[in-house]
């Protein structure tokens, strides 16, 4: 990539279903490396599909196209189809079967919209699974055990179907008793205790995994200062790239997000988080924004935009082209999910779908 390529390492929200005149300009001339949807951008199979082929056509490089669809109420698609069963569901039917099934069904389900990467699984332990802590119902266990045997068998799926995986959050919301969406968290774990449960964990899936999402919360024993992870270079560079021997991309989690907004300003973040050693800055629902974004990474350092350059650059090898689409194609799958979630929770449970209706990310009031 050229120095001029500064959008490739921004990851941005879309404001609606279709492309206006004045986005569609925006995006033509910053070139981002990537786009994640949410619900505000879904209304039926054929606009979401199309929606993400007029993206992939603005773009001179292959975009990366992303989503939160893990299961449950954190699943963006199931306003036009079934919901999935979440990880805590699927932990307690505990057949690793059908774990690799929810996998493989959300691959091609993904591929069939022209999305390339999951923002999944979550790698966080439940250490209680009625915290307030953004992770209810997300947990695919409740010992480093469990959440790499499950985990793994989704991430092993759904990367077998061309579908590109993120393990997030490192280094973990699992015991934090606030939901970063609103407030920074402050984790006060040991290191010896992260040692034995959270890194261990996220040392799991080293090599096994595409892109990690770095947290924010701060974690004292890591970052004396109050700072979160995702914008320490003591956690992201000491620690996951170099202590841990991570490869893969590096994104941050969104940076509209109330634990980084009430904390900083957007230039102040832009420069943390590249110092750190994050490869995309997310900004999910401030898109005019990212003009700034584009403008502040053109004043970094050469080395930290060379590097996250690179890094986007060798993540975007790997990506799978779309699959062709069709109504069929999708009313097929979806009926498959709706098998699984039988499978998972019976009949009559299948039934009741999570009481959010996933319109709103719960940032979206910043």
């Amino acid at each position: 990539m050229k120095r001029d390529s500064l959008g490739q390492l921004i990851l941005t929200g879309v404001s609606g279903k279709e492309l206006d005149a004045e986005t569609e300009k925006l995006f033509r001339r910053l070139q981002p490396g990537g786009y994640i949807l949410f619900a505000r951008n879904i209304e039926n199979a054929s606009q979401l599909r199309k929606l993400i082929d007029d993206l992939r056509s603005l773009s001179e490089i292959e975009p990366i196209i992303t989503v939160d669809q893990e299961g449950g109420r954190v699943s963006r698609l199931r306003l036009i189809g079934n919901e999935p069963p979440n990880a805590q569901q699927l932990r307690d039917k505990n057949d690793v079967d059908l774990i690799r099934r929810h996998g493989d069904i959300t691959a091609r389900l993904l591929r069939l919209f022209g999305f390339n990467l999951d923002l999944c699984p979550v790698l966080d332990i439940s250490f209680d699974d009625d915290a307030d802590n953004l992770l209810r119902g997300r947990c695919y266990g409740k010992t480093v055990e469990q959440v790499v045997r499950n985990a793994g068998a989704f991430n092993e799926a759904m990367r077998g179907q061309g579908i590109a995986s993120c393990g997030k959050h490192f280094p973990g919301y699992s015991a934090a008793t606030r939901d970063a969406h609103h407030e920074l968290p402050q984790i006060n774990r040991t290191r010896e205790e992260l040692d034995l449960e959270e890194l261990a964990v996220f040392r799991g899936f080293v090599g096994k995994i595409d892109s990690m999402m770095t947290c924010h919360g701060w974690y004292p024993c890591l970052e004396p200062k109050k700072t979160p992870a995702t914008l320490s270079r003591g956690i992201v560079t000491d620690l996951l790239r170099k202590e841990m021997g991570f490869g893969g991309l590096i994104m941050t989690d969104d940076l509209d997000m109330g634990a980084i907004l009430n904390e900083y300003g957007l230039e102040e973040t832009i420069r943390l988080a590249m110092a750190a050693g994050n490869d995309l800055a997310m900004i999910c629902h401030r898109i005019p924004e990212i003009d700034n974004v584009h403008r502040i990474l053109g004043t970094l350092p050469r080395d930290q935009i060379d590097r996250a350059q690179e890094s986007v650059a060798h993540f975007k090898r790997n990506l799978t082209p779309p699959d062709e689409f069709s109504e069929a194609a999708f009313n097929k799958i979806d009926s498959e999910i709706w098998e699984l979630r039988v499978a998972v929770l019976g009949e009559e449970h299948a039934k009741e779908r999570s009481a959010e209706d996933a319109r709103r990310s719960p940032v979206e009031m910043y």
